[in-house]
């Protein structure tokens, strides 16, 4: 059998000075003893899978909700595709894999149904009672809500692990690390998942909106990255379901490759070598090259300006406000309607945050079936 010594043993030997081992890990906040046959970050990774917040991203929506199709990403497809970016990254820059992936396999837990439009509903729910955040809501999953153990709330994840999760930033993710030490830089292997994300999300909504036709690629032709694909694959003027296959393994090769080059480079250029070194720099040293950086501005820029506002994802995203709106102020108004569970959460929450937290942990389905129960006076409750 490979035991933990022998796969802890690797890690010294195979990573990289800033790669974080397991070993060195600062631990879990309550005792538990490690199994013989997995390192403290496989065994991280593991519990994020077993989660019920984990399942439920099946049925939560990326840009395209549910209903719209069964080929479009949702929140779980588009994790799993982060999931396999960070390896990859991870991978090429001798970091822990095991920690990348793991981050990036929970980094959604906390977003509500109906994507960014249902985070924005519930922050402006909030406002007035400390506000939603979904990095935020997801350490409140893996610490506290997901009851799985005897011993202690949430899931007891290793120090790096939680502050991985607290610490993700993307364009459209900022933390709020307060307990995790905010002046310092996280892992590399977290600064990864950042960008596995936006790789993530960037091409596959790219390719989700040429499929559904609300992106046309003539849409695309100012776009320096798309201009650059069709040249390199010699495409041309042609374009089918193969050319948009083509055009997005491109540019996620592209996008992987610029990361890992100029990481590396700035890796070497500020003498990098162990990680304490990479936690005391003065910003985050994962970065595309300053020429990358400018032309994926670009290319999410018109994602956001023909996609994301297109008319039918503001239909989409119009339903989810007022669909999440209407269940908050019922629920804060007839805290009895609340299952029996979330009621005795009460105890040690105020109301708003219970009824936040139970409303963040919905299903697009399942919030979509809530409303009608309560607001269609035909439906069976």
């Amino acid at each position: 059998m490979l035991i933990r010594q022998q796969l802890e043993d690797a890690e010294q030997r195979n990573l990289a000075g800033y790669g974080m081992k397991s070993r060195d890990s600062r631990g879990r906040a309550y005792p538990d003893e490690e199994p013989p046959y997995r390192t403290a970050f496989q065994r991280d990774r593991d519990r994020i899978i077993h989660t019920t917040a984990f399942r439920r991203l099946e049925y939560k929506t990326q840009v395209f909700v549910n209903t719209e199709g069964d080929y479009y990403r949702t929140r779980l497809t588009h994790t799993v595709e982060v999931a396999q970016i960070a390896r990859t990254l991870a991978r090429a820059l001798l970091c822990n894999e095991d920690l990348a992936e793991g981050i990036a396999l929970a980094h959604d837990l906390g977003h509500t149904p109906f994507g960014h439009s249902g985070e924005e509903t519930m922050h402006a729910l909030m406002r007035d009672h400390g506000g939603f955040n979904h990095n935020t809501q997801t350490l409140r999953i893996v610490e506290e809500l997901e009851e799985r153990y005897d011993d202690y709330p949430g899931l007891n994840l290793t120090w790096e692990f939680r502050e991985g999760i607290i610490k993700h930033e993307t364009s459209y993710d900022k933390s709020d690390a307060v307990d995790y030490e905010p002046d310092l830089q996280p892992t590399l292997e977290a600064q990864l998942v950042n960008f596995a994300d936006e790789i993530a999300y960037t091409t596959h909504d790219l390719d989700d909106g040429l499929r559904s036709s609300m992106l046309d690629p003539a849409d695309l032709r100012g776009v320096e990255l798309w201009r650059e694909a069709l040249d390199a694959l010699t495409a041309g003027d042609i374009f089918n379901d193969m050319t948009r296959h083509r055009i997005i393994r491109h540019l996620v090769n592209v996008l992987v490759s610029d990361v890992v080059a100029h990481t590396l480079a700035q890796l070497e250029q500020q003498s990098v070598m162990s990680v304490d070194d990479l936690r005391r720099l003065p910003a985050k040293i994962a970065n595309y090259s300053p020429s990358m950086i400018v032309k994926n501005k670009d290319l999410k820029g018109a994602l956001f300006e023909r996609l994301y506002r297109h008319h039918r994802v503001m239909r989409m995203s119009f339903k989810a406000r007022h669909i999440l709106t209407q269940l908050f102020h019922a629920y804060c108004a007839e805290p009895l309607m609340l299952p029996e569970a979330t009621q005795r959460r009460r105890a040690s929450a105020q109301l708003e945050r219970v009824v936040c937290d139970y409303i963040a942990g919905m299903t697009d389905r399942f919030a979509m079936q809530e409303y009608q129960k309560l607001f269609n006076p035909e439906e069976r409750v």
